[in-house]
Parts: structure tokens; C-alpha cells; sequence
């Protein structure tokens, strides 16, 4: 069996066969107690709301980390730190065709935005590419297999109004003929980013990409949370712009790319931890202030 390598910030593909039966509970049976909810919700103790399209359930952070932990078989600590899950309703998260959105916060601090309009996407891919090549022998030698970043799936768009920003990457694993779709939408806040992630195989990158368009104008944070809430001189600022954002800027001041952040169970369509960059791409990327206001 593959080894799985969790991280906060994450979204999976569930699968039928990837379901971890709890004694005594059919699917509907477990699936018919993760509390879906639908209409207008709140995320993360106020931060922020969703009006759900009606393509959309949501799940609780109890019921996300049920699915993720006890559904999937994630590790109980890949979940501890997600808000809750977008679950498509015209699938059960259980079905081979089910898939879901989980929701996270990076704290980091406002992301400046004022490089939205020199971004080289092309350039940043190449760059992207190069890292994910150089830091392959250190993934094998992790037990993990190589990774190729093919391309984009979706360039990276950011409407700097709503600042809101998203893209996809497409993926391929050893020498693996079906390739995976990281699709990834982030909203600016006024003391960070909120994360949504998308992950499934290529074949449907239609469907998520449609789907991703309903939900870009569903997600608001909430009054006081808002980009535009910044406080400039009291409140925290992220070391980055746009483009260490896209890079996985958060994820390598944790310290963990050297082991690549993507495990694949085998047999099972369950995906975890999906971003790819490397931490020489991402020093690229920052665009650091020396004046950082601390948070107040």
C-alpha cells in the first residue's frame, strides 16, 4: 500500500470502494447521519457565509471530518483543521462518482494583491514544472511516486473587485495514463485566504469547472472579515502576493515539500493533501515585506 501524507489543506475524490464501513451502518445508513445542510450557512464561527447553490449540500466541520476520517479513511488529524465540505448533490460521496470540496482558513494574513496585473502565468508554470522535476528524487526516495505537473487544466483568474481568485493543475502520477485534476478556488480576507479545493481525475474537469463557477460567487466573508476590513499598520500581512499564493506559499513555510503532500491509498479513489510546487519555486514567488505589521 502506498503511503498517505496529510495536510490541512486538502479535498478529496470519494469512492464507493474506499468507503471504511462502521460496524452495523450501510452507506445510507452513515451517509443519512453527517448532517447535510442546505440554503444559507455559516463557516468557521462567523467568518464567513455560503448561499448554496442548489447543486450544493454542505457538511459541518463533525460531519467533514466523519466522511473524511471514517468514509474515506483519512487519518483523524488530516481533518482537524477543516470548516466544513461542499458535497455535490447529485452524488453520494460514497458513489464512484462522488467527489467534495472541503473548506479550510490559512491565517497567514492579508494577501496583497497589487502584482494581479504583472502576473506571467506562463513563466510561473515553467518555474512550477522545474521545481516539481527537481524535487522528484526526494519523493521516491520518500517511497512516494514521481510527479509531473503537465500544465494548467485552467489558468489562474483573479477578479481583483471580488478578490477572488482560481486555477487548476494537471497532474500525473509514476506512470500512471490517468492524470488528476487539482482544482483550487481561494477567497482574499481581510486576516487571510479561505481554501477550497477540488480533486478528481481529469474526466471531470467539465463538471468541476462548471460547478466551481456557481460556487465562486456563493462564498463571502462576512462583515469584519471582508478584504476590504484590512487594517493597515495593526493587522497581519502575509509575506506573499498572488503568486506565492498559487505556488503553495502557506504550505512551505510548513516545511513540507521536501515529502511531496500527495498520497493515493491503493485501490481507492481517495486523494489527500493535493498542491504541488517546491520550496525553491515558492522563494521565487514571495514577494516579501521587510515592514510586515505584526497582528494586533
Amino acid at each position: 500500500m502506498r503511503r498517505v501524507l496529510a495536510v490541512a489543506l486538502m479535498v478529496v475524490l470519494g469512492a464507493a470502494n474506499a468507503f471504511a464501513q462502521p460496524a452495523g451502518q450501510t452507506k445510507e445508513e452513515f451517509e443519512a447521519k453527517l448532517g447535510y445542510q442546505t440554503g444559507t450557512v455559516t463557516v468557521g464561527d462567523g467568518l464567513a457565509t455560503i448561499a448554496l447553490p442548489a447543486s450544493f449540500r454542505f457538511l459541518g466541520p463533525d460531519g467533514a471530518k466523519r466522511l473524511l476520517t471514517e468514509g474515506w479513511g483519512n487519518p483523524p488529524g488530516a481533518a482537524d483543521d477543516v470548516l466544513g465540505m461542499l458535497i455535490p448533490t447529485a452524488h453520494s460521496p460514497l458513489s464512484d462518482s462522488g467527489w467534495g470540496v472541503v473548506i479550510s482558513f490559512d491565517d497567514d494574513g492579508y494577501v496583497n494583491d497589487d502584482d494581479a496585473g504583472s502576473l506571467d502565468y506562463t513563466k510561473m508554470l515553467a518555474e512550477m514544472q522545474a521545481s516539481a522535476r527537481e524535487g522528484n528524487e526526494d519523493r521516491k526516495a520518500e517511497g512516494f511516486d514521481p510527479v509531473t505537473l503537465v500544465g494548467w487544466a485552467e489558468p489562474p483568474h483573479y477578479d481583483q473587485a471580488a478578490h477572488k481568485l482560481y486555477w487548476a493543475k494537471e497532474l500525473a502520477f509514476g506512470d500512471s495514463a490517468d492524470h488528476t485534476l487539482n482544482y483550487n478556488i481561494r477567497i482574499l480576507g481581510r486576516r487571510g485566504v479561505l481554501v477550497l479545493n477540488a480533486v478528481s481525475g481529469m474526466e471531470q474537469l467539465a463538471t468541476i469547472r462548471t460547478e466551481s463557477q456557481t460556487l465562486l460567487p456563493a462564498v463571502e466573508f462576512n462583515d469584519g472579515h471582508r478584504y476590504t476590513d484590512y487594517l493597515p499598520g495593526k493587522d497581519k500581512a502575509a509575506t506573499y502576493g498572488l503568486v506565492g499564493l498559487i505556488a503553495g506559499a502557506g504550505a512551505a513555510k510548513a516545511g513540507i515539500f521536501k515529502a511531496l503532500w500527495i498520497g493515493l491509498l491503493a485501490s481507492k479513489k481517495l486523494i489527500v493533501g493535493l498542491m504541488i510546487g517546491g520550496a525553491a519555486a515558492v522563494k521565487k514567488f514571495f514577494t516579501k515585506s521587510s515592514d510586515a505589521p505584526a497582528a494586533s
